[in-house]
């Protein structure tokens, strides 16, 4: 299993020492099925198509044990197949999900509302949101809700450095303490 699979499960809230692939194809069933929504609502530019979608990812956020979705994946692909169904999700794909929702609802309020332009900067924004996830395997919003919350490691879903001036480690850590950072990289 790639370490960029492993990554995703656990900033899904997914917390298994040794997560199974095929956990990670099923986290992926949801926003593949997701994109392929979107990508006829882009081309369509029908808002209530995207009013659909945000009740149907609703649904899912505030229901989570009868998420649409996994449903789905578990009728058709997880039983037929003999694989373990997807388990119900944690509170940071849930967290995702609802701004997946909140944002697929704003872009059909404003195409039912005739705001073109604000339509087409919240599809520009989920398109790439959604390219991030399916293709890059990095969900920003479960990436947030971790950095949030301070649960998980952030350190490993977001990189950063700090860097002390001075060859003495504790004295650098004494500056950081206080609140100056001397760089940041």
């Amino acid at each position: 299993m790639r370490q960029s699979e492993i990554q995703f499960i656990r900033n899904q809230g997914f917390t298994a020492a040794h997560p199974d692939h095929r956990l990670y194809v099923a986290l992926m069933f949801q926003p593949r099925t997701i994109a392929g929504v979107t990508a006829l609502g882009l081309v369509l530019q029908s808002g209530w198509l995207f009013v659909a979608l945000s009740a149907v990812v609703w649904w899912g956020t505030v229901f989570p044990s009868r998420n649409l979705f996994d449903a789905t994946y578990n009728r058709l692909i997880a039983y037929p197949r003999g694989l373990p169904p997807i388990p119900v999700a944690p509170a940071p794909r849930r967290f995702a999900q609802v701004m997946a929702a909140t944002v697929t609802l704003t872009i059909g309020a404003a195409l039912l509302s005739g705001a073109t332009a604000t339509a087409w900067f919240f599809e520009g924004l989920f398109a790439i949101a959604l390219m991030a996830v399916v293709l890059g395997r990095v969900c920003a919003p479960a990436n947030l809700y971790l950095r949030l919350t301070g649960a998980g490691d952030p350190g490993a879903s977001v990189p950063r450095r700090v860097m002390a001036v001075g060859r003495d480690p504790s004295a650098g850590a004494r500056r950081l303490r206080r609140g100056r950072v001397v760089a940041i990289g």
